[in-house]
């Protein structure tokens, strides 16, 4: 439960960091320049060029649509960059003797006290990592029913839930990657809206009105979609990352551990 609350604590933190970083660029860098541009687009129509739609980067972003994309896109890679370090945090338990036991060595059950002091030794959140929790419960069940095969599913069931639990902390993620278009395709009803609320000027020939609305339409699916792509790379990453971890940990139990278990009637 504090696990839990610690985390969307930090989620939250990271959503209100996100939201004022992003509008804090948006007000200082892109709206101004953004302004600058299409003012001087529409001087140049006032003096009789021809008018052109501005095509540049701070024009193509300008809109909220695109803005509310960016902080959903940066709010979904941090909580991603916290479950990648604790991965790695994880992984790095792999490369650890946690338990040590000679090659032809037969562990019965009354040696698995011996066994079990280093990895109660462990530091209190270490020891709800993954490996050493299937370890130690995999322990623990062959201490209490002397049996190899209870052990290993013990140990198989520990990753089992590990690796749906996992997976279910990737929802509020799959959510993110989900609005992001969906915000894109409201700017594009809005943009259209708009350019069907000013189609008498188009009319009477003045296209400036209609031409701005129909960019926000098409430039707010443009940049949602370009950044649901790059979203949804990271989380398959950490995707993979995570279920690496879950196989991994489990072959380590078989390999250190499991292989070498034998019940006092063997």
């Amino acid at each position: 439960m504090k696990k839990t609350s610690n985390e969307l604590f930090f989620q939250l933190v990271a959503l209100m960091l996100a939201i004022i970083l992003v509008h804090s660029i948006y007000v200082t860098v892109v709206r101004p320049n953004a302004d600058s541009i299409i003012n001087r687009a529409a001087e140049v129509a006032a003096a009789g060029g021809e008018f052109v739609v501005p095509r540049t980067f701070f024009v193509v972003i300008k809109d909220f649509e695109q803005e509310a994309c960016f902080v959903l896109a940066l709010w979904a890679l941090v909580i991603m960059a916290y479950k990648a370090r604790t991965a790695m945090r994880q992984s790095r338990m792999l490369e650890m003797p946690l338990v040590s036991v000679s090659e032809g060595t037969r562990i019965l059950p009354g040696d698995v006290g011996q066994l079990m002091r280093p990895l109660q030794s462990l530091p209190t959140h270490q020891q709800r990592y993954l490996l050493p929790r299937a370890l130690i419960t995999a322990l623990s069940r062959f201490q209490v029913t002397a049996s190899v095969q209870s052990a290993t599913e013990t140990a198989h069931t520990v990753c089992e839930a590990e690796s749906s639990r996992l997976d279910s902390e990737l929802s509020m993620i799959r959510y993110i990657t989900w609005a992001i278009p969906s915000i894109g395709f409201i700017g594009t009803v809005r943009g259209i809206g708009t350019a069907l609320g000013q189609a008498h000027q188009a009319m009477a020939g003045d296209i400036a009105g209609v031409t701005a609305s129909l960019g926000v339409a098409f430039n707010s699916t443009f940049v949602a979609l370009l950044i649901s792509i790059v979203v949804m790379f990271f989380m398959h990453q950490l995707q993979l990352m995570q279920e690496r971890l879950v196989l991994d940990s489990y072959a380590y139990c078989e390999n250190r551990l499991l292989r070498f278990l034998k019940s006092g009637s063997t």
